[in-house]
């Protein structure tokens, strides 16, 4: 069936659906280990950064962090170490201006940036003289994903996708993520994303007349921001051009998309249906994982995650 009930067994002690969201950015371990960075030169002129861990020659899996992530998110040091001890070279692709210095163009990175993966897969390829064996992608990193997989469709250059949390539908999430508690998360990443435009911006020209302190919400931020910066005529256009669950049918990869059914940052009626998912695409559901936590174990000195422990066995073949 590709709609499926998880095994993930929720923490009982993190109720609700907004304490395990924020328990592993508040309290996950991030591992310590030796990265060798990598900087991309682009054709147009500007960069991006690869982190890469584990021995060559191994199995390359690639990493996608989510809005305003980095290396300092909670699941991409774990999910690099638990990759890397589980005989695979894993590679965390940084967008444009993520990877600690800003990126030398006005534009920036976005949720439809599919063209940017292709770029890295390809580079990948021609460089390591070996294809991409597998891709997670974390919330706007899956959405990314979920996109160049459809739009590639059989000649997606990767054997296995795994993509979690995923704001299928990115008006509906922009709307979910404006109301009640879920305004906190919103509050925080505009915040990032205010300081991050204002850091950049200070070294060169913007092409924009904008007030940031009169930006209140995404939608706001995508209408002056977003959509001018990266050729869209509005914040509705590039909503309806970037969102993932459109391009779902035409996905031709061997793809595990891991969802809660009250992700806290998009509506229960986001995620697509049965009828649109392909044979090739397994919509895994679960109760009480919050957004890109998945949080498990008896007690808080026993924490488990489930989102690598799946990673694992869905790269495996296991399951």
């Amino acid at each position: 069936m590709p709609i499926v009930h998880s095994e993930f067994t929720p923490a009982w002690w993190l109720p609700g659906h907004h304490l395990p969201t924020l328990w592993p950015s508040l309290f996950r371990h991030r591992p310590d280990i030796p990265l060798k960075r990598e900087r991309v030169e682009l054709a147009d002129g500007d960069f991006l950064d690869l982190s890469w861990y584990g021995d060559t020659g191994k199995p390359i899996v690639m990493l996608l962090h989510g809005l305003e992530g980095n290396l300092h998110s909670h699941y991409a040091r774990p999910l690099l170490k638990l990759l890397g001890e589980s005989g695979y070279l894993a590679c965390m692709m940084h967008f444009r201006g993520c990877s600690g210095e800003p990126n030398r163009l006005p534009r920036s990175y976005h949720s439809g940036d599919s063209a940017e993966l292709q770029t890295i897969v390809k580079h990948i390829q021609s460089t390591r003289q070996q294809p991409v064996f597998g891709i997670i992608g974390f919330s706007l990193g899956a959405n990314v994903l979920l996109k160049w997989l459809g739009e590639q469709g059989t000649q997606a250059a990767v054997e296995r996708a795994m993509a979690v949390s995923v704001p299928f539908l990115l008006n509906e999430a922009a709307d979910r993520l404006d109301r009640g508690f879920s305004r906190f998360y919103q509050a925080h990443l505009l915040k990032s994303m205010k300081q991050k435009y204002r850091e950049k911006f200070s070294r060169i020209p913007s092409p924009l007349n904008v007030d940031l302190d009169q930006i209140g919400n995404f939608r706001e931020f995508d209408e002056k921001i977003t959509a001018p910066l990266h050729g869209f005529s509005g914040a509705d256009d590039y909503y309806q051009r970037s969102s993932c669950r459109q391009f779902i049918p035409g996905i031709r990869r061997s793809t595990l998309i891991l969802h809660d059914r009250h992700d806290p940052f998009m509506w229960p009626q986001t995620a697509p249906s049965e009828g649109e998912l392909p044979d090739d695409v397994l919509l895994e559901l679960t109760s009480g994982g919050g957004h890109a936590g998945f949080v498990g174990g008896k007690t808080p000195v026993s924490t488990s995650y489930w989102t690598g422990k799946r990673l694992i066995h869905w790269l495996q073949g296991t399951s």
